[in-house]
């Protein structure tokens, strides 16, 4: 394996445990699904996902990441303008 296949692979592998034990942590009522922790965790691990399944050409896969990767950024928006909007009332 070339150091690049090796990369891919250590960056698909990554972003699956990141997905997963962000599921995990949701389930057992470590986090929340708002939480920023649980959104940051899709959003790498999405983007380990979508460079994984776009090297190795599952294209199913990246396209399911990349709306993966989206929705966690919007969440991530929305949880940035919630917080800026409350500390500027105070």
């Amino acid at each position: 394996m070339t150091p690049v296949q090796i990369a891919v692979e250590v960056v698909g592998w990554a972003g699956a445990l990141l997905i997963l034990l962000a599921y995990v942590l949701v389930t057992v009522g470590r986090l929340t699904g708002q939480s920023l922790a649980f959104q940051w965790m899709n959003l790498f691990g999405a983007a380990g996902f979508i460079i994984n399944g776009w090297w190795h050409g599952a294209l199913p896969s990246t396209a399911l990441n990349i709306f993966w990767m989206l929705i966690a950024t919007v969440a991530l928006w929305r949880l940035w303008k919630r917080r800026r909007s409350s500390t500027a009332a105070m």
